[in-house]
């Protein structure tokens, strides 16, 4: 059996305190994503996101945060994915932004919906061409055989859209987390982490520390 109990580091970067945080989750959010940025983290942000199916098996995986604002944090996939489909039978899901590099991490619960055609159009007429093609060749979560296949499926969409601008596919969008609770989570020494979780009520955000 391997045994990595001696994999162990202090947490060393810093405390947080309430009064260094703001009183609303996303100004806080943008904070630190803006922080985590400057820090120069790959993909800050790739974000895990947590389903589960109506059987209530949990599946994770890790998604690209693409916009967000109040209304909650935008990601976009092919709707007959496995995500897409688990999604469909429980929209309760969980974010989750590991930036180890700073001693942190962002957990975000909440209820994921689709967004609208209009949205999901004009972030797909942003991406580069060679995306917008492979949401059109891939059966996102579908088995197949061998990459020549998928390789091969990405030519015929080449060769069908060779002209013009390449449509929005009716099975690919984007879905809005509409968070109930955000947490932000500081790393500390001897592991007393501190712990801060946001909680909506009624339109408004109540401000929790939690244990660590």
């Amino acid at each position: 059996m391997a045994d990595y109990s001696t994999y162990r580091r202090e947490y060393l970067l810093g405390g947080l305190n309430r009064k260094d945080i703001s009183d609303s989750p996303f100004e806080q959010f943008e904070q630190w994503f803006n922080q985590a940025d400057k820090a120069n983290i790959p993909d800050p942000c790739a974000m895990s996101l947590a389903t589960v199916s109506a059987e209530g098996k949990p599946t994770l995986r890790t998604v690209l945060l693409k916009t967000f604002d109040e209304k909650g944090f935008v990601f976009f996939t092919n709707y007959t994915s496995q995500k897409s489909q688990q999604i469909s039978e429980n929209p309760n899901v969980s974010l989750l932004f590991p930036w180890t590099e700073l001693e942190r991490q962002i957990e975000i619960n909440g209820k994921a919906e689709k967004i609208s055609t209009a949205e999901s159009l004009k972030y797909f007429l942003s991406r580069p061409r060679g995306s917008q093609l492979g949401a059109w060749a891939s059966n996102q979560s579908s088995h197949i055989n061998t990459r020549a296949m998928l390789e091969n499926q990405l030519q015929k969409m080449k060769n069908k859209f060779s002209k013009g601008e390449i449509p929005l596919p009716d099975f690919w969008g984007g879905y809005r987390v509409v968070p109930e609770t955000i947490e932000f989570w500081q790393g500390g020494e001897d592991r007393l982490h501190d712990r801060f979780e946001y909680v909506r009520d009624n339109g408004n955000w109540v401000i929790n520390r939690l244990e660590p």
